[in-house]
């Protein structure tokens, strides 16, 4: 194996003692172009994020591109989809950027975006979805919606432990389970694949303590853990519960659940309520409850009423509110409901369900960017959150809003907010003109539909 060499200009991002990136002036960037529409998109990509922090800083700051290879460009070059070259690129700079990526067709064979994201413990995927003046929704008022999800992203199903129908591993599993465990749920077993899904109190912890740190420096007003808790409940349920307890833990003083600010508003509303009468206006089951849960139904009341000091008298109504749905409304009221959602911290499969369709409504995956982050190590890769799209690829017709906005979020999260308020600028600016790709063209009255080379030229001129 041979490192890949460095650019004769720049240096590496580090992590400093405080926990915060060391970002030097002209930081070294690993990219991969992706695959597919990858190249056009790239090209488009790069001149904008150069522009943006050309005008931002005049010169005196600048990005160190360092190309590196997967994907089908590695397997043609290198005969490997994935070199350890680039892992170690990244490892090694920290923070990097890639196009979409195509998950190589074979047995056996996983996804390379899930890879890299295991291989550098990337946990949280961070998809913020906002909308755009101009770009065409299927909804009503997409400006609603402005959500951030945190989807964990190393544990759940996506941890890739299974076994095929039929092999001698599953019937190792199936016989274990129904001999050992007393397991009687397999309704097929002697035709079924067996899946495993981990879910750890510490990759639950990381994720919405990330979440709610995030929300507090942004002033987001919500983090909603959304989960399946109500079916799984050692898994998705535990996933609840421990996310609640590290908030109440480590963010006492900053944050109020949602259960908790029913009981505090019921007190200050009327303060001659007794306990179990502000218990029953918080589970309107009170009454048909056995005696021991309606005795813990009050003791919660009561710890809540115990912090009246640091929040009541309308304390509690400053703080992040902490608040859990369940996945399958959630989905629902992100369509009838999104103002209610700032903050969501969800598992794996939640959350690629969720950003996706969030996404829908304000425009599609085409524009919709993404970030894979360790917050403990410094260590994050911005990402495309579409396919490769390969029918259209050398063709410079594809929107590259996906990879430009996460060049933005990329920007922000090294410091550079000026360069990324000018990314977001003219992002605006070019839709708003109704100068658009093909994509958003065919969808919109009175729009010049341009290449995705010019979209870029478009983007650049409204940062002015």
């Amino acid at each position: 194996m041979t490192e890949i060499a460095a650019p004769a200009r720049g240096e590496a991002i580090r992590m400093g003692a405080d926990g915060r990136l060391q970002v030097p002036n002209e930081p070294i960037i690993p990219f991969i172009e992706g695959d597919g529409t990858g190249p056009d998109i790239w090209r488009a990509s790069v001149r904008v994020l150069d522009a943006a922090v050309e005008r931002a800083y005049a010169g005196k700051k600048k990005i160190a591109w360092l190309e590196v290879l997967a994907g089908e460009k590695a397997k043609r070059q290198l005969d490997n989809w994935l070199p350890d070259e680039t892992v170690d690129a990244y490892r090694k700079y920290l923070v990097g950027i890639k196009g979409p990526l195509t998950t190589p067709v074979g047995k056996g064979i996983r996804s390379l975006n899930v890879a890299l994201r295991q291989m550098l413990d990337l946990y949280v995927c961070l998809r913020p979805v906002r909308w755009f003046t101009g770009v065409p929704s299927p909804v009503k008022r997409p400006g609603d919606v402005d959500m951030v999800i945190f989807r964990e992203n190393t544990e759940d199903i996506y941890a890739g432990i299974e076994w095929a129908e039929g092999s001698a591993e599953v019937k190792k599993v199936i016989e274990f389970l129904q001999k050992e465990m007393g397991v009687k749920k397999i309704r097929f077993p002697e035709s079924s694949g067996i899946g495993i899904k981990p879910v750890s109190r510490e990759g639950t912890e990381r994720l919405v303590r990330a979440s709610i740190e995030y929300a507090l420096k942004m002033g987001r007003k919500s983090v909603t853990l959304v989960h399946k808790g109500n079916i799984m409940k050692f898994t998705e349920g535990a996933f609840r519960d421990w996310g609640y307890a590290v908030a109440k833990k480590e963010f006492r003083g900053q944050i109020v659940t949602e259960r908790e600010s029913w009981i505090l508003g019921n007190a200050e509303k009327d303060p001659t309520l007794t306990v179990e009468a502000n218990a029953r206006l918080i589970e309107p089951g009170f009454d048909m409850a056995p005696a021991d849960m309606q005795a813990e139904f009050c003791r919660e009341v009561e710890t809540v009423l115990a912090l009246a000091p640091t929040h009541g008298s309308g304390k509690y109504k400053q703080m992040l509110v902490i608040r859990d749905s369940i996945a399958d409304i959630t989905l629902q009221q992100v369509l009838t409901r999104p103002k209610e959602f700032a903050v969501i911290a969800t598992l794996n499969l939640n959350g690629d369900y969720l950003s996706d369709a969030l996404a829908a409504q304000v425009g599609g995956i085409g524009i919709a960017p993404g970030g894979n982050i360790n917050y403990a190590t410094g260590h994050a890769i911005f990402e495309a959150t579409h396919g490769t799209a390969p029918k259209y690829a050398n063709l410079d017709k594809v929107n590259p809003g996906s990879v430009i906005l996460s060049g933005e979020m990329m920007l922000r999260h090294l410091g550079w907010n000026e360069a990324a308020d000018l990314v977001l600028r003219g992002m605006d600016g070019a839709i708003g003109a109704g100068t658009v790709t093909y994509d958003f063209a065919r969808l919109m009255d009175g729009a010049r539909e341009v290449k995705c080379s010019e979209f870029a030229t478009a983007i650049i001129e409204h940062m002015a």
